[in-house]
């Protein structure tokens, strides 16, 4: 028989008997196809939501061949470099003038013969909603325009075409509540537009604007500002031209050279698409080339490339096993009728070569249609539209090979095995006793503390690839480990009930099925938790690196223009009546020495000056900022500076943030409320010192023997004439000493204040306050129709008030990544364990029997699956999150020493990096997914013994 029949013959076999074991075929395609399909359909995604270059300059420039910009230098000459986006002025270029004597440059004098063009310019305003009124930006750009096609596109209605007329982004038309048909009108000069349509941008889905024709907006608010001095003028972007070119010609390089002469910088289609010798760029020989390192990024590729190809043979291989060891009499009759072990090895290798080849196909498939299904969903979470499926043959033909190597792979232990076995143990269903390798778990031993040390040392030396390499290791390592480790568990079940000391004591036996799907459990897990800890961990430093404007859960009302008073009263109502408010509001003051900063600031020493002033010593100075402060951050560690930073000393210099008033000194005029409220203090002795007088400071560093130094410098301006005429003469300087009750040292990091002054202590030291706002606390984060409505209503009330609410801590889609992790792993793990489960059915027909026959009662069979189940769960889960801490801790200890250089170049910058577990994804797959790996393997399996012949 020639080679090529044999295996002819093996594939027949294999194609039969997969058809004829449906249920195990199936499991094995789905196990490779799965893998595939992910890989699939994220080559695909990737590909497509990665811009190409041609489709960014379809985004910049729609169908126009050129963007011409006026770079406000004045007619000079300017280089620029092909992308059109670098550009720079000569270095023999004469020097600039102010702007105000810089001659206008004639920009559609510089367009090649033969050209149309379309002008666009944006101007930020402030426009009616549904809800109320929200600031967004207007350009003015014949979006109706075939030159815009790609760029700007009509979703539902109609184009503006008339001056009195204006489109939306489906963003904005959301956010707004408005509708097609409804009108807008552009605060200040109070122009009022009819929406036609709705619009998108396919490369910014998520921006909210709005599109005029040219002229309609900029040209009119200008008119009626330069009318009236009320008004303030529209603050426009520089004015842009998007250029077709001469038909046939477009806009060459020569024509971008051509206009760089006249002080234009062009970025053209055909320029950047096919760029000049460096020889024809002016700007080129001033530019040094570059060339990204991606060793790092292929090592990281080729290493998940691995663990991915490792966890499909891990979870196939037991799957082959189940296949290969129903078959046995069938492998034994090809051995009885003069088939070789080869061939008795090719029927099984065979096996994983059509199942591999099934699922390969069935996941290259699916991943093309579940891309193209969810397609939408995926362009709405990238925020742009595909230009195209991109699809790159090779890559695909090389994902499904892949999978067919990888069912071969596979099946490769099986056969082995298979090929191994006596044709009488074959044909009579008895297996022969084989002992565990004693030099595997001593080998695993040796390269997981191996592959542990690499890897920690590559984190501490900063080397990404040897992280990756040495968790690989460590992993490797681990598994080689696991058939002792399940070995050990039988011996854990001698006091436990029957079936889950037979489950234990089974997989202890059978090592041979129950490690393999350990490992997968284990291999899928420790992905899992690697990137949920490093996930978390980072999530925690930004978390601590995050500086608040506003105490979490309040919004603060204040007035922003002390020429004119504000209606407080009816700013407030439309704060209370709109905003989700939990509880009363608190008031709060401002507080000043001499004329007013925040109106007489043209001047030099215009204005007055107060301020807490910090006493030195050890308990007062930042010992991270001035001399010597390098040379102790050479010598403390990341634990340290921590310390120091939080310290009252230190956490005003890293926190220089001005939220309420205009001065630095952070001192506020309020009652017992606004410490209970926003400082979150709630004392008893802090409420009775501020209502007898006494200020509390919140920072102790500003603080010695219980008093604060407060110095002011009462400078009265000329143009204060009403104060100036109560103090004449020259500016004078008080110091007094006040006693205050310092607050805890964890209050000194509240945002905006540093010390709450009772109205009449103000008044007794000759300082001058006004009340500046409300704190209020808040049920949840106000939505965009409630903003839009307070923000209408402070508008009625005169504008001279506005609202603010604490920023998020953090942008970010950490909780959906760790639950898909969750996700992830729980999925590989019901499906290690079904595959194992299945395998032990099939061995454990004979145990089951005995059983039956000895009066154990049905409910055995359905318990015993379970346990089996639960045990090949709970011990891959529990070696995978070990396995998957390392190298999640040997990257974080990769970002430690980053962050300590970074900190020992400039002391006051954070060394903070937290290792951070995620307990709730581990509990999640501890517990949630190793129990219900049971109830499904109980629940799935039969109580009733199937009669089975005889063997022999």
């Amino acid at each position: 028989m020639s080679l090529f029949s044999g295996w002819r013959a093996a594939l027949r076999i294999a194609r039969r008997d997969a058809v004829r074991a449906k249920g195990r075929s199936a499991l094995v395609v789905a196990m490779i196809a799965l893998p595939v399909l992910g890989v699939t359909a994220a080559d695909l995604t990737y590909r497509s939501a990665l811009p190409t270059l041609a489709e960014e300059l379809t985004a910049d420039l729609g169908a126009a061949d050129a963007l011409f910009t006026d770079q406000g230098m004045g007619p000079v000459r300017l280089e620029q470099m092909p992308d059109g986006i670098m550009w720079q002025t000569p270095e023999d270029a004469p020097e600039t003038l102010p702007d105000d004597e810089r001659k206008p440059v004639d920009v559609p004098a510089t367009f090649p013969k033969g050209s149309r063009h379309l002008t666009e310019q944006s101007v930020p305003a402030s426009v009616t909603t549904r809800h109320g009124i929200t600031d967004t930006q207007i350009t003015e750009l014949s979006v109706a325009d075939p030159l815009l096609r790609g760029r700007v596109e009509l979703t539902d209605g109609a184009y503006p075409r008339a001056e009195d007329e204006i489109a939306a982004t489906d963003a904005f038309i959301e956010a707004s509540g408005l509708s097609i048909g409804d009108r807008v009108t552009v605060r200040g000069p109070e122009q009022i537009y009819t929406l036609t349509g709705a619009v998108e941008l396919p490369a910014e889905l998520e921006a909210r604007s709005l599109f005029a024709v040219p002229g309609a907006v900029i040209a009119p608010w200008q008119k009626t500002a330069d009318g009236d001095k009320e008004i303030l003028p529209p603050q426009a972007s520089n004015l842009q031209w998007l250029v077709q070119g001469p038909p046939g010609a477009g806009v060459t390089w020569q024509d971008v050279l051509t206009a760089n002469e006249k002080g234009v910088v062009v970025r053209a289609r055909q320029v950047v698409l096919d760029p000049p010798p460096d020889s024809e760029v002016p700007m080129a020989a001033h530019m040094q080339g570059w060339e990204t390192d991606n060793a790092e990024l292929t090592a990281a590729a080729l290493t998940v490339a691995a663990m991915a190809v490792l966890e499909i043979v891990l979870l196939a291989g037991p799957a082959f096993a189940v296949g290969a060891r129903r078959s046995r009499r069938q492998l034994g009759l090809v051995g009885s009728c003069g088939g070789t072990r080869g061939q008795v090895r090719a029927v099984v290798l065979a096996g994983g070569a059509v199942l591999g080849g099934v699922g390969a196909v069935a996941g290259v498939g699916a991943g093309f249609g579940l891309t193209v299904l969810f397609r939408p969903m995926i362009e709405d979470f990238t925020g742009n539209r595909f230009g195209e499926l991109t699809v790159r043959p090779w890559e695909i033909l090389a994902i499904a090979v892949l999978g067919l190597v990888t069912g071969v792979l596979a099946a490769l232990a099986p056969a082995i095995v298979a090929g191994r076995q006596s044709i009488l143990e074959s044909l009579t269903g008895h297996r022969g006793t084989r002992r565990s390798s004693r030099v595997l778990p001593i080998v695993g031993s040796v390269v997981l503390a191996g592959g542990i040390a690499v890897a920690v040392y590559g984190g501490v030396s900063g080397n990404t690839t040897l992280v990756a390499g040495g968790s690989v290791l460590a992993e490797l390592g681990l598994l080689g480990c696991i058939p002792v480790i399940v070995g050990f568990l039988g011996r854990l079940g001698r006091r436990l009930p029957l079936t889950p000391r037979i489950a234990l004591r089974d997989a202890a036996r059978n090592r041979g099925r129950t490690a393999p799907a350990v490992a997968a459990v284990m291999a899928a897990v420790a992905g899992s938790v690697a990137i949920a800890t490093y996930t978390s961990s980072s999530a925690a430093e930004n978390d601590y690196d995050h500086q608040p404007n506003l105490t979490a859960g309040t919004a603060a009302l204040m007035t922003f223009d002390t020429t004119k008073k504000a209606d407080l009263p009816r700013a407030r109502a439309a704060v209370e009546q709109n905003y989700p408010v939990s509880g009363g509001r608190t008031d709060l003051g401002r507080l000043w020495a001499g004329s007013d900063c925040s109106v007489y600031y043209e001047e030099e020493n215009g204005c007055g000056t107060l301020a807490i002033v910090k006493p030195t010593g050890k308990a007062h100075s930042c010992p991270l900022k001035g001399k010597g402060a390098k040379e102790l951050a050479l010598r403390i560690s990341a634990d340290e500076h921590k310390r120091l930073m939080n310290s009252p000393a230190c956490v005003d210099e890293s926190s220089t943030m001005v939220t309420f008033g205009t001065d630095e000194n952070k001192i506020v005029i309020g009652d017992a409320a606004l410490l209970t409220s926003y400082v979150k203090l709630d004392d008893p002795a802090a409420a009775k010192a501020l209502a007898e007088g006494t200020p509390v400071l919140l920072n102790s560093a500003y603080a010695k023997d219980g008093e604060v130094t407060l110095k002011a410098v009462h400078t009265y301006n000329e143009r204060d004439k009403e104060m100036r005429a109560l103090h004449p003469g020259k500016a004078r300087t008080t110091t007094d000493r006040l006693k205050v009750y310092v607050a805890p040292d964890r209050y000194a990091s509240t945002p905006g204040i540093r010390m709450v002054m009772p109205q009449r202590t103000a008044d007794r030291l000759g300082l001058h306050s006004e009340e500046d706002g409300s704190i209020y606390t808040l049920n949840r984060e106000p939505t965009d129709a409630e903003r839009q409505g307070a923000d209408a209503a402070i508008e009625q009330a005169g504008n001279r008030a506005y609202v603010m609410t604490a920023n998020p801590e953090r942008q970010g889609d950490d909780e959906a990544v760790l639950l898909i992790l969750a996700l992830f792993a729980g999925v590989v793990t019901l499906g290690a364990a079904a595959i194992t489960t299945g395998l032990s059915k099939a061995d454990a027909e004979a145990d089951l029997t005995t059983l039956s026959a000895v009066g154990a009662p049905p409910g055995v069979r359905r318990s015993l699956t379970g346990f089996q189940c639960l045990v090949v769960a709970l011990t891959g889960v529990l070696l995978g999150t070990a396995a998957g801490i390392v190298p999640a801790v040997a990257l974080r200890l990769t970002d430690l020493r980053e962050a300590l250089a970074d900190m020992r170049a400039d002391p006051m910058e954070s060394a903070y990096t937290p290792i951070v577990l995620p307990w709730e994804t581990i509990a999640l797959l501890a517990v949630v997914v190793p129990v219900l790996a049971g109830l499904l393997a109980a629940a799935l399996t039969s109580s009733r013994l199937k009669l089975a012949r005889r063997a022999g």
